[in-house]
């Protein structure tokens, strides 16, 4: 149990209603090649599995990420494809919900980052897999 929490919050926190975003789980399964992940892990990560297989979204995360400053404006991000604002923010909130990307409110921008820790879970799930 981890020392900087006090035992009765540990004991309020039901682990049958834990619920992992996807990108949390993701970083809670053993790499691939280690041993086969579960059928409930399977379902826990295959959202953001699904999110990154649009070419779309997948070239958007990479965009947000190289951005200066790790850090993106919807309006830097039009220009980079041939679709309409609103359909670039679609994608934008797919990768939000599947807990990929991390989002702020500037005025009437909204600024995207990448989540740090949903990006180390999918390379340590995916890392181990040989070429």
């Amino acid at each position: 149990m981890d020392p900087d929490i006090e035992v009765c919050q540990y004991r309020r926190v039901s682990k049958s209603t834990l619920e992992l975003t996807a990108a949390e789980a993701v970083a809670c399964c053993s790499p691939l090649l280690s041993e086969p992940i579960s059928s409930e892990q399977a379902e826990r990560v295959s959202p953001a599995l699904k999110a990154l297989a649009d070419p779309v979204r997948l070239r958007l995360l990479s965009l947000v990420a190289a951005h200066a400053g790790g850090e993106a404006c919807v309006c830097d991000l039009n220009d980079a494809f041939e679709l309409s604002q609103p359909t670039i923010s679609h994608h934008l909130k797919v990768l939000h919900e599947a807990g990929l990307l991390d989002r702020s409110k500037r005025g009437t921008w909204v600024f995207y980052r990448v989540r740090a820790e949903a990006m180390a879970g999918l390379s340590a799930l995916l890392g181990g897999v040989a070429s």
